[in-house]
């Protein structure tokens, strides 16, 4: 039940920060925060220290517990990119996909060239999954294949700091699907694009494979956002 409590109150005030309803500065009250919610001081507590740990608020003596400026906030952390998210779908979403742009087609080079065979081959077993997964509509296993192809990808490169980032690109992937921007039948150009990054690592083509995936991060937010659009567009009249 604690847990409970204290996952529900984080999540409540972390979109809250996030979304400025508590901007840099102000400050949260613990035992605001045990009133509002009805929860123990101990559950308040903890919920704080949450909020600490992703660097969201930081606590000062004689003051209470601060929000920081956002420039100090943990912006790897996949629950404040889920948070974020939320506030301000396009700008987070353009956000993430510069990451993706500056990170993931180098990466794909690396594994081009450090991948061990094993996992070369895993990414073109994957791809393969892939496309058998979109011709079938069955989302739910496409998406498994596409977050562990991604994470693979990342973690092959040998490059230790890009292997960390594999959460951050789940819970893009993740959030995308709960969002309904994933069409019922993935586009051919993306699992095109999927088996082309497996069977260029596996092969060694460093700049293939760094192209490729530049294409698959591109196409991805181009959907993405057309999809935000469609979804936002107003009702046209029967």
């Amino acid at each position: 039940m604690a847990g409970g409590l204290h996952d529900r109150v984080l999540d409540v005030l972390g979109h809250e920060i996030a979304a400025g309803t508590h901007p840099p500065g102000s400050v949260l009250r613990t035992e605001d925060v045990e009133q509002r919610f009805g929860i123990s001081r101990s559950v308040a507590r903890e919920v704080v220290r949450s909020l600490a740990s992703i660097r969201l608020v930081v606590g000062r003596q004689r003051v209470g517990t601060v929000v920081r400026p956002r420039e100090d906030w943990n912006a790897f952390d996949p629950q404040l990119i889920r948070w974020q998210l939320a506030a301000d779908r396009t700008a987070q979403l353009k956000t993430l996909a510069e990451l993706r742009t500056a990170v993931e087609p180098v990466a794909a080079a690396a594994a081009a060239q450090r991948a061990s065979h094993e996992d070369a081959a895993r990414l073109v077993s994957l791809s393969e999954r892939m496309v058998a997964t979109a011709r079938a509509g069955d989302l739910d296993t496409f998406m498994a294949a596409d977050v562990e192809f991604h994470r693979l990808v990342l973690t092959a490169s040998g490059n230790e700091m890009f292997a960390q980032l594999h959460e951050v690109v789940e819970e893009l992937l993740r959030w995308r699907a709960g969002h309904g921007l994933m069409p019922e039948h993935p586009r051919p150009v993306a699992v095109r694009l999927h088996c082309e990054i497996a069977e260029c690592i596996r092969s060694g083509d460093r700049a293939r494979a760094e192209g490729a995936m530049r294409e698959l991060v591109a196409e991805a937010l181009e959907g993405t956002l057309a999809g935000l659009a469609d979804q936002q567009a107003p009702a046209v009249p029967s």
